[in-house]
């Protein structure tokens, strides 16, 4: 058994089983997070002995007083506070910081009895897009060690995409699960703003952030958010979400809990390979001036596996996304200013030495602390709340926003999803874009206006572009998690995208360049087939 190829629900399946004990499972992920991530480092902390312990403590409960995911592991965004385990947002200034509770996605996951193998690397205070803003290691994509796995959750995407882990939290405040997700080639998701609770998620910007999983595959992605979408009365943004969600291709309850392998189209109008009578709309804006030629070309190959699975595609404008960036950065540089006013060395966290008095302390403290990312933020932030500048910056901004929110419900009210290209480009070279952070700022252009809107967004690898993964975001109304995870599953299926990274002696040959698959299709016909699609992406 290669621990390298399991998804979470094949690990409940080997539980359940009792093909191999959860103390088994946790071993084999632990020893493949000893053998790759010397090279990926997508962890922050290895929490070995604790996650020993906790696969034991279920392997030791009775059958009857088991959880469904009892025993299977997972791994977290530093950004997440553990009770007892140091919580850094991979920053000097929380260096040492251990919580004393659990962030309520986190108690959520405990009390499902999941195995905690550790914390994740990630930008700074989730302020990037390329995790080499962390404060103590950069981490690298799995498909080329050269490359960014995108941010701020570069870590949590790269350990699924590694196989160190069948699965993992982060935290989306622009784009932070959804572009990393695309990057390294995994299944990423941001649901509804106030869907999951924000309790226990160190904030960034608290009207755009939002918790949500990585996963290998939808039908994973789809069972962790059920797990943590739940209604939280100490959180007052949060609405949760209808539930139990239909996990599609999983075992029915009362069956096995096992994933099948590859699904085939059950007739019926509830065909999970099927988006008969489905409106896709792709964004114009989107089209193939800003993507890279490779990105544009799997784009096409996606609108025409929407067709063949009995969609209908259309071409979409939103004229308002333009002003997505600049109005992004006044609101979230402008909370952030807020929100991390609190880390003053105080309370908790570094604390400058040799400082002659109070004041002296704070500036060293926060000096010292904060990486130069999390310092411009503050201080753009700060400048657009300042008396002479709050109308022409901040209030302008908020008003861009509710354009842009009215410009999504327009057109919604022609389509019942969205699509366009997670990411405009492929991972970039390390290093590329540090010294330019309007390069980098680009890198989520896609994505930021899900954030703003609070709407639920989700990648899913579409294919490849230089034998470098290409992501397709999938957007839909308020609380229509359930419409995505179904029309995902189903252009994952029928694209069937290798997800393996050739790292380790495990995963997949490096796909040709542009391909959109390298592996058999479910019936629905070959995604790369001509079939005169109306919206076409061109480069």
């Amino acid at each position: 058994m290669d621990v390298y190829d399991l998804t979470a629900y094949e690990c409940r399946r080997l539980i359940e089983s009792r093909e191999a004990s959860s103390e088994e499972l946790t071993r084999m992920f632990l020893d493949r997070i000893r053998e790759v991530d010397g090279e990926v480092q997508a962890f922050l902390r290895v929490a070995e002995d604790d996650a020993v312990a906790q696969a034991r403590a279920a392997d030791a409960k009775r059958p009857e007083e088991r959880g469904a995911w009892e025993g299977v592991p997972i791994a977290l965004k530093d950004v997440l506070c553990t009770k007892g385990v140091e919580t850094t947002c991979a920053s000097r200034i929380l260096e040492g910081y251990i919580p004393p509770f659990d962030g309520t996605v986190v108690r959520l996951l405990r009390e499902a009895g999941l195995v905690f193998l550790g914390k994740l690397n990630m930008d700074e205070f989730a302020m990037g897009s390329s995790t080499e803003n962390s404060a103590f290691h950069v981490t690298r994509n799995p498909w080329d060690l050269d490359r960014v796995p995108g941010g701020s959750s570069g870590g949590s995407a790269a350990a699924v995409a590694a196989g160190e882990t069948p699965w993992s939290l982060g935290s989306d405040t622009g784009g932070s699960i959804r572009q990393p997700a695309s990057l390294c080639g995994v299944v990423g998701m941001k649901p509804t703003y106030g869907a999951v609770s924000r309790l226990g998620l160190i904030a960034f910007a608290s009207s755009l952030d939002q918790i949500g999983p990585f996963a290998r595959t939808v039908e994973d992605a789809a069972a962790l958010l059920d797990l943590i979408a739940v209604r939280d009365p100490y959180d007052q943004t949060s609405l949760g979400l209808p539930r139990p969600l239909r996990i599609p291709g999983a075992t029915p309850p009362g069956g096995s809990g096992g994933a099948p392998g590859r699904a085939e189209p059950i007739p019926g109008s509830d065909n999970p390979l099927s988006l008969n009578g489905k409106r896709v709309g792709f964004i114009k804006e989107y089209g193939g001036e800003i993507c890279e030629p490779g990105v544009a070309q799997v784009m096409n190959t996606c609108l025409r596996t929407i067709e063949k699975l009995g969609g209908t595609c259309v071409e979409v404008s939103l004229p308002s996304v333009e002003r997505c960036l600049a109005a992004f950065y006044i609101i979230a540089t402008a909370e952030c200013s807020a929100n991390l006013a609190r880390f003053d060395g105080v309370r908790y966290g570094h604390r400058a030495e040799h400082a002659d008095d109070l004041l002296e302390m704070y500036v060293r403290t926060r000096s010292e602390g904060f990486g130069p990312e999390v310092k411009r933020r503050i201080m753009i932030g700060t400048f657009a709340l300042s008396s002479g500048y709050y109308d022409a910056y901040y209030a302008q901004a908020q008003r861009a926003r509710t354009v842009i929110s009215r410009d999504f419900e327009k057109a919604f009210a022609e389509v019942d999803l969205l699509v366009s290209p997670t990411s405009p480009t492929v991972a970039f070279k390390l290093g590329e874009r540090t010294a330019d952070p309007l390069a980098m700022y680009l890198s989520d252009l896609c994505t930021i206006p899900v954030n703003l809107a609070g709407l639920p967004g989700l990648s899913v690898p579409a294919g490849f572009a230089d034998g470098l993964p290409v992501g397709l975001q999938i957007i839909g109304p308020h609380f229509s998690e359930q419409s995505l995870i179904d029309a995902a599953y189903a252009l994952e299926q029928s694209l069937g995208v290798p997800t393996r990274p050739p790292l380790g002696g495990g995963g997949a040959p490096t796909p040709a360049s542009g391909t959109a698959t390298t592996a058999p299709r479910a019936a629905g016909g070959s995604a790369g087939g001509d079939t005169g699609a109306d919206a076409e992406v061109r480069s």
